[in-house]
């Protein structure tokens, strides 16, 4: 085993290399401008911005391996194969659900390069206006805004002309509303034999409507779906932002297979701790490595690692974390607290078809043969399929009564639930039958006023955290579900699906009175594993929430989170989209207020003065109410 040893600020000169890193004890530099921890959606968008100057050194480090050459992961559709139980994934366990019947769930986390963007499930939904108009107000900074943030959002895209199959998108997109040159790559989903019914749907009952393009800022309605696929392959930010950073400039370095441990203080300043240095290792055995960062140390390690670091660190309720025998250093009792998830339903029905579907592909190895020759030869096929080609948001209406403790949306413009619409037995709760075909349409709660938390078990570094969702604690969010599962009744009773549905499969075909789907929800409901919250956004003088509107954690110096963890309310939308927006807008903020920002940054990415305003009406977190 190799000696201990402390990487110093300034003992040596700098080293001009860019190259990925695979052991602690490999990395050539003494110090950096900045290191970033997590190499996710957040810490890829920063790492890459902050490299284009070519006068800052960036450190990004991974606790999880290359993303490079893992055929699951390049390949759309086998992305349900890389959780849970895999060596892509932190393989966390919640805690058990009282809402769930005291269920123990899995829950994934991406745990490599592109962390979680190279695990999901591929969809871009940005969300809705009043998702961040709200934003923007309980912050106290005009710069959360819709309006403020849509230049970031074409920033970030690269909306390819078509579909993989080639099939006209017109009238699937609006294509002004999208970016052409940025990193990242947005596409249409291949033609499937459901779309007539589903879009036949939108034209034969009022209540479902058409929306052409869900990144529109109104997202209510159903429409085809948008997703992170380049030329039939994943697109993440580690193939759209991390590796071309490698493969361009001389100012990044990525390490990899390394796990940070804490962020250490440094120092103080007026009586306010510095933080910049961080503590990482190989393995849970291994050698200890230190190294500090001159201007800041950004933790982009997601909503569930990110508590967990400030927590270690010293940053958190000072009373848990003296009980923990950890020493407390800066107060911030909201450290893991105010966690929110999406649980996620799986409403299945038997079909009738001769198409082939995705079920053909599970259960028909030589229908999975032919279609990765297909993939491997053309990057085409059922294998550039995302999990789901047509997404719908809608509101649950007023008159239903179950708001009377408050609209736990951000406004009109943000739905209440979802339908993610699968050509294919789409449920982790039921067993995949040895027989017959399947249309699978998911309800979600996207507007959830449940709130949970993460939290330490254990001072142990490489110990789990707790992971406490506490899905439907509270009554509105199962009475939201149980509408939704009524709606997607009423969805598939159209006439377009007569002849196509036969059946709904299951328990969801015993669940009609209010009592008995609700039973059903509780029984086999999951999630979609969108953890958010756990390091809030909250005004500069605010004494709750844990980082300030610019990001900077509360009562430290040099320390930022730049993850999902930052929105004190989580998006209407799968969150890939929204880390992406405020990563780009992270980035920004930290080059202008470190001075980095060069020249031509408008080239590549929107750069601001100080935008931070104040915005009428700032609230609490507590204010869930429109």
């Amino acid at each position: 085993m190799l000696s201990a040893f402390h990487l110093s600020v300034v003992s040596f000169p700098l080293v001009v290399t860019a190259a990925l890193y695979s052991h602690p004890a490999d990395v050539p530099q003494t110090s950096y401008d900045f290191i970033v921890v997590g190499a996710g959606v957040g810490g890829g968008v920063v790492a890459r911005r902050l490299s284009e100057d070519p006068g800052t050194r960036t450190l990004l480090i991974e606790a999880g391996p290359s993303n490079e050459g893992i055929l699951p992961v390049e390949v759309p559709l086998l992305c349900t194969s890389l959780s849970p139980d895999t060596a892509y994934d932190w393989n966390y366990t919640t805690t058990p659900q009282r809402g769930l019947d005291d269920r123990v769930l899995g829950y994934p986390r991406g745990r490599l390069l592109g962390g979680s963007s190279s695990i999901n499930y591929l969809a871009w939904t940005r969300g809705s206006r009043d998702d961040y108009d709200r934003l923007a107000r309980v912050s106290g900074d005009a710069g959360w805004a819709w309006d403020a943030l849509t230049p970031f959002m074409k920033s970030i895209e690269n909306f390819a002309p078509g579909a993989v199959d080639g099939h006209n998108i017109s009238g699937q997109v609006d294509r002004s509303l999208h970016g052409t040159s940025g990193p990242l790559t947005i596409s249409m989903p291949m033609d499937l034999p459901t779309d007539r019914f589903v879009i036949g749907t939108t034209q034969q009952l009022k209540e479902f409507p058409f929306v052409e393009d869900m990144n529109s800022g109104n997202p209510i309605g159903i429409g085809y779906g948008q997703n992170t696929i380049k030329n039939g392959t994943r697109d993440s930010s580690a193939t759209a932002y991390i590796l071309p950073a490698l493969a361009s400039n001389l100012t990044l370095d990525v390490l990899v297979n390394s796990q940070v441990l804490r962020v250490l203080q440094t120092g103080s300043v007026d009586g306010v701790p510095i933080f910049r240095g961080v503590q990482f290792a190989a393995s849970a055995n291994g050698t200890v490595f230190t190294i500090n960062a001159t201007r800041e140390v950004i933790l982009s390690a997601g909503s569930v690692a990110t508590p967990q670091l400030l927590l270690l660190s010293g940053i958190g309720n000072s009373t848990r974390l003296k009980q923990t025998g950890i020493r407390p250093i800066v107060n911030l009792p909201d450290v893991g607290q105010n966690m929110q998830d999406h649980p996620l339903l799986g409403n299945i029905f038997n079909v009738h078809t001769s198409n082939i579907t995705t079920d053909d592909i599970r259960r028909n190895n030589t229908v999975a043969s032919e279609e990765l020759a297909q993939w491997q030869t053309s990057r085409t096929g059922l294998l550039t399929l995302p999990p789901s080609a047509q997404i719908g948001w809608f509101r649950v209406p007023d008159k239903s009564g179950i708001f009377a403790g408050g609209d736990p949306s951000a406004g009109p413009t943000s739905p209440h639930f979802e339908f993610i619409v699968a050509d294919g037995f789409a449920a982790t709760q039921q067993a995949f039958p040895s027989t017959g075909r399947f249309f699978t349409l998911v309800t979600v709660v996207v507007s959830p006023k449940s709130r949970g938390a993460v939290t330490l078990a254990s001072s142990d570094p490489f110990a789990n955290p707790v992971v406490d969702p506490n899905f439907f604690s509270a009554p509105v969010d199962i009475a939201i579900m149980r509408e939704a599962v009524k709606a997607a009744r009423r969805f598939v009773s159209a006439p377009v699906w007569k002849g196509y549905i036969e059946s709904e499969f299951g328990p969801f075909g015993s669940a009609h009175t209010d009592a008995e789907i609700e039973d059903y929800v509780r029984n086999f409901t999951i999630t979609v594993f969108h953890p958010a919250g756990t390091a809030a956004m909250a005004p500069f003088n605010a004494t709750h929430g844990v980082v300030n509107p610019d990001l900077t954690v509360k009562g430290t110096v040099g320390l930022r989170v730049v993850d999902a963890s930052i929105f004190p309310f989580i998006p209407a939308a799968h969150t890939q989209a929204p880390t992406y927006i405020i990563a780009e807008r992270a980035a920004s903020l930290i080059r202008n207020s470190t001075g980095t920002a060069p020249a031509n940054a408008n080239a590549t990415a929107p750069c601001e003065g100080n935008t931070t305003a104040a915005v009428s009406g700032a609230s609490s977190l507590a204010d869930s109410s429109v």
